[in-house]
């Protein structure tokens, strides 16, 4: 249900009086507050100081006696004196905070035990309960601190004059609100009026109906309105235009959108593609930088980057003819490929991350000849185990293995990694998902990888798919058709 602008008026302005009105009410009553609290406090820190000098004045007048003698025979008399000196109702304790200005023991609470504490530790500290206020003094000569003075002070008082006050503040400041908010609904009434007819003028453009009312008022509201009959004379004309191009705006977006999914796909399948072989660079210089004075490694580096050059070369004439002919599809080349090779070939030229990242590879390899394109098998072998590494445990392993099965070459990929969720194996051939967001993202990943192995398998009339998952690993299985003779 939508809430009208008199009512959402309303409610601002009620909000924004009592806000205001509670404000100053606060600050007004913590100020008298505050005040309060720095009186009582000077008074009793005066009426501290006075038993201080009058205990000083008293211990002067008995040398004879000394000050624990003094508070323990003289306590309850010395105490009689400071409260008709003060007003006040007067408890003296010694150094050890035992009471000395009782003859009867008295009751007290942890609260008051605890402030005593503080007082004994040459500190000046209160308590407040309820109406009454503890306030304890250290009674020191010179440096020596002797005993505490506690006063009890009444804030019965103070509160009362709190009370009446803050009564005070809640009646004038409801009829303050009242008064206020009457006049301000008036004043604000007529805007909302006017924006309510703008708005209902708005609603009959937006129902077909372009001949509407302008409002006689000579500011902002006005020219508002003005300016809406002008925006509806000019939709109308508008509308008019839009019907004459809108099938041709139609055809333009739907052959915009087409051809901005396929660049995006395009793309996406050539930075893949180009990523597997300078992965490969990569991980020799890395090694090449590990051991620079091995000459075997050296020399090994040499032969595959200068391969892996190659392929990126062979790409990229690739990627400059499709943009020549504004395809999307690479032309593939089925011939007589020995499995086996290739597969050693493909981990061959991923030794270097291996040994990064300490992965042991394993295989179990026949011969066998499959009818399929040398480059888009590399690519789907090269993005199978380059997952298999990404995404393995450290010091992990790889398993691959080929075999023959009705005319059909089966090659299997294991690993010994993180598995996959049951629930979401359906969806890891389509572009773009990546399950570990994190990990994917720390390895570059873009969750191209099993969709671009997939589509190069099914081009060579063969099939990818992911049969076993688990906290132990994944398996992927290859199926290509066999080469005939």
């Amino acid at each position: 249900m939508r809430t009208g602008i008199k009512i959402k008026f309303s409610i601002f302005l009620a909000g924004l009086l009592l806000l205001t009105v509670f404000i100053l009410s606060m600050l007004a009553l913590n100020g008298i507050k505050n005040n309060q609290r720095v009186r009582y406090e000077q008074y009793l820190a005066q009426q501290a100081e006075i038993a201080n000098t009058y205990f000083i004045q008293t211990i002067l007048a008995q040398p004879n006696i000394s000050t624990q003698t003094f508070l323990a025979e003289k306590g309850v008399d010395f105490a009689t004196q400071l409260g008709l000196i003060s007003g006040q109702t007067v408890v003296l304790y010694d150094r050890e905070g035992n009471i000395v200005s009782q003859r009867m023991p008295l009751t007290e609470s942890k609260n008051i035990k605890k402030t005593l504490n503080f007082a004994l530790d040459h500190k000046t500290a209160y308590l407040t309960e309820g109406e009454e206020l503890y306030y304890f003094a250290p009674i020191k000569l010179g440096s020596e601190q002797i005993g505490v003075v506690r006063f009890n002070f009444s804030l019965t008082q103070y509160q009362e004059f709190y009370q009446q006050i803050r009564q005070l503040f809640i009646i004038v400041g409801a009829g303050v609100f009242l008064v206020s908010f009457l006049l301000a609904y008036l004043y604000f009434g007529s805007f909302a009026n006017n924006i309510i007819r703008l708005e209902k003028e708005v609603s009959h453009i937006g129902e077909g109906h372009y001949d509407v009312a302008v409002l006689k008022r000579r500011d902002e509201l006005g020219r508002l309105s003005e300016g809406i009959r002008g925006m509806s004379l000019q939709i109308k004309q508008t509308l008019s235009d839009m019907e004459e191009e809108q099938d041709k705006l139609t055809l333009a977006v739907g052959r915009l959108s087409k051809l901005d999914q396929q660049q995006k796909q395009f793309i996406g399948n050539v930075t893949h593609e180009f990523k597997t072989p300078l992965t490969s660079i990569k991980a020799y210089l890395d090694l090449l930088e590990m051991y620079p004075g091995d000459s075997e490694l050296i020399e090994t580096a040499r032969e595959s980057i200068k391969n892996e050059t190659l392929k990126l070369y062979e790409m990229v004439v690739k990627v400059l003819d499709l943009s020549a002919l504004d395809k999307y599809e690479f032309e593939y080349k089925m011939e007589r490929l020995e499995v086996k090779h290739t597969i050693l070939t493909v981990l061959d030229s991923l030794s270097g991350k291996l040994d990064k990242f300490g992965i042991q590879p394993k295989t179990e390899l026949v011969e066998a000849y499959a009818k399929a394109d040398k480059d888009s098998l590399m690519i789907v072998l090269m993005n199978l185990l380059d997952n298999a590494i990404k995404y393995n445990k450290a010091g992990g392993s790889i398993f691959v293995k080929n075999a023959i099965h009705e005319k059909q070459i089966v090659i299997d990929i294991a690993d010994t990694g993180i598995g996959m969720p049951a629930d979401l194996v359906n969806k890891i051939f389509e572009p773009f998902y990546t399950i570990d967001k994190n990990r994917a993202r720390e390895n570059g990943g873009v969750g191209l990888g099993l969709s671009l192995a997939k589509k190069y398998t099914q081009v060579q009339g063969g099939s990818l798919t992911l049969i076993k998952s688990d906290q132990t690993g994944s398996t992927f299985r290859i199926m290509l058709p066999a080469y005939e003779d």
